[in-house]
């Protein structure tokens, strides 16, 4: 189904983004700004459910209001249901008709929840549902991320930056974002992050943000592209020469050398209550890299990385002993996102000799063998970034934009640490960039999984 375009903030039908979002499922698209698609699966809700999360149809007659005893709501059933007492929970979300429960027969719909851009089910325009019980449907799926700044450092405009548009606190029970800090790679804060920071509307000429106008770089060098302030100029800009890494990692390919150590470590951590009508989430990133391709599997493990560390940690997601954080960012071998992970797709198809040039098999070493195809992406999406041009053996490499979804507890409160490292040293620098934040709420099961970002970029 071709893409379909509205001047409104672009979601997901049956997946909600807090804020603006141009992912799409099964190839339809609503969006009002030019950007990337998400992969995101799941069922449309159907028109007029409280929502996606339940598939059912639900009315109700409003009388004098929430608080109107005489209030009465038909279920999808069938079965009658009449709400006759403002102070009971009828349908056991935890919110009552006097708490702001504007259907109290549906659990999915009570000021916990995220809106929903309903199917019509007759091929028409969507429609957004009020699942939040605001008054006003879609509210929730406003933009948040204009006029942001590039050298703006304030944790919760890096959340905008990605799409975590709400707030909340630790008494309303709402949905959203409870607290956000830049912090090292083992959480310790990290007060002044500088350069390594940055909310890019672009990243070079040809890497577009994938929701919203802006998304989040974060660097083990700066997160600045050529001609920008601040930026490196080379491929190695060291700021944090020795770091404390998360219990459990680096997590290293195991058939490469492992990593001793890291250095220039950045993190976003954000601690987030999930909606009560979602059982996931997703969002987008980009991963650069100096050390790619000359460095795969290297000795010295030199490996970058990035993790997505979540606590408490989903089912599937990989907990290292000793951890209640877990992983949710690794490719199809469960290997992290380094320099030793599948989807190294943008890079110089002309040079393939300087692919894992200083590998040397042995018995615990198995050298990669050079991908096939090998940069079928070509170096388009390094032009302008400093990867194209900075390293004196030409272009080096990124991935394509990859998605990374995981299940989380309706109503849960989740932290979410957005991490990356130079490993081995603080020399050849990474980046990766972040966007596109969205919560599922299309039900069904949700499993912990990176894969491609389809669709244009």
């Amino acid at each position: 189904m071709r893409a379909t375009r509205r001047a409104v903030c672009n979601v997901t039908l049956g997946i909600l983004a807090l804020g603006c979002s141009n992912a799409s499922s099964s190839g339809f698209n609503i969006d009002g700004s030019a950007g990337g698609a998400s992969t995101s699966s799941g069922s449309v809700a159907t028109a007029g459910s409280g929502s996606g999360a339940s598939g059912t149809t639900s009315m109700q007659t409003l009388g004098g209001g929430t608080s109107d005893p005489g209030t009465t709501s038909q279920g999808g059933d069938g079965g009658a249901c009449v709400v006759t007492d403002p102070n009971a929970d009828m349908d056991k979300d935890g919110w009552t008709p006097n708490q702001g429960d504007c259907n109290d027969c549906d659990p999915n719909i009570n000021p916990g929840a995220i809106d929903v851009l309903h199917s019509t089910g007759d091929g028409g325009v969507p429609v957004w549902g009020d699942e939040d019980c605001s008054g006003k449907a879609g509210d929730s799926a406003m933009p948040c991320d204009q006029g942001l700044a590039l050298a703006d450092v304030n944790a919760n405009d890096a959340a905008k930056a990605i799409e975590l548009c709400a707030t909340a606190t630790a008494t309303d029970r709402k949905y959203g974002v409870l607290s956000a800090a830049y912090v090292r790679a083992d959480g310790t804060p990290f007060a002044a992050p500088g350069v390594q920071v940055g909310i890019q509307s672009g990243f070079g000429p040809n890497v577009h943000v994938q929701a919203g106008q802006n998304m989040l770089a974060l660097s083990s060098g700066a997160a600045r592209v050529v001609g920008q302030t601040g930026a490196c100029g080379s491929i190695s800009c060291m700021y944090n020469a020795t770091a404390t890494p998360p219990t459990g990692f680096p997590e290293d390919d195991p058939t490469c050398p492992p990593t001793s150590s890291i250095a220039d470590d950045v993190a976003l951590e954000v601690q987030v209550r999930v909606p009560t009508n979602a059982t996931g989430y997703s969002f987008s990133f980009k991963f650069h890299s100096f050390e790619f391709p000359d460095w795969v599997c290297d000795p010295k493990g030199y490996n970058d990385q990035f993790i997505a560390l979540v606590t408490p940690a989903p089912m599937g997601a990989y907990v290292p002993a000793g951890s209640t954080g877990g992983n949710i960012s690794f490719d199809g071998n469960h290997h992290p996102v380094s320099v030793n992970i599948g989807y190294f797709d943008v890079c110089d198809p002309t040079t393939p000799t300087r692919f894992a040039s200083h590998c040397t098999s042995s018995a615990t070493v198995t050298c990669p063998t050079l991908p096939s195809p090998y940069c079928p992406l070509g170096v388009g999406e390094l032009s302008g970034t400093g990867f194209d041009v900075w390293n004196s053996k030409g272009p080096d490499g990124a991935t394509r934009w990859l998605q990374t979804q995981a299940p989380a507890v309706p109503g849960s409160i989740i932290t979410i640490r957005f991490a990356i490292w130079d490993a081995g040293n603080g020399e050849y620098d990474s980046t990766v960039l972040l966007d596109n934040f969205q919560w599922n709420a299309s039900g069904g099961t949700v499993t912990v999984s990176t894969m491609p970002v389809t669709g244009p970029k």
